[in-house]
């Protein structure tokens, strides 16, 4: 009687379990959409001959890919980590999260970036990593980094 008891609880537990519908696993930054982005953001960079660094991270800021176009300043592979770190943190462009910081409305992210240059990599509304772009004025920046963002849907 015994075994026939446990071998019921077993399996209508796993009968429940079956009929739970699973929840969707989430979206992740693969290495192809990676290089997607970095060639759409280089592509915006090299069109308006500007020599950058641009940072592809996931949504954890693991980077994926770096590009230090000839010319970058050495400088500016650890500002555009910075910028990418600083929208792994907030889920916000640096542009926004700078805002935002000044009007009180945000926590201070430790060495984060209060301008323009760090976009979110959003898929179907949600996060799945980021792109930074630092070596020239910083609406410019972010003008490469949300070109190689926007190719992603």
């Amino acid at each position: 009687m015994r075994f026939f008891l446990t071998v019921t609880v077993v399996l209508a537990a796993a009968v429940a379990g079956a009929q739970t519908p699973a929840a969707p696993a989430p979206q992740a930054l693969t290495y192809e959409m990676a290089q997607q982005v970095m060639d759409a953001a280089e592509a915006e960079a090299r069109k308006n001959k500007w020599n950058v660094t641009i940072v592809v991270t996931d949504a954890a800021g693991v980077p994926v890919l770096l590009r230090r176009l000839t010319g970058a300043s050495p400088r500016s592979f650890e500002i555009a980590s910075r910028k990418a770190a600083t929208v792994v943190a907030t889920k916000l462009t640096t542009a926004i999260y700078g805002e935002q910081l000044k009007a009180g409305t945000a926590k201070e992210v430790p060495n984060g970036i209060t301008f323009a240059g760090g976009v979110p990599i959003m898929r179907g509304g949600e996060f799945i990593g980021a792109v930074a772009t630092s070596g020239v004025q910083a609406i410019q920046d972010e003008q490469i980094s949300k070109a190689g963002a926007g190719v992603i849907k």
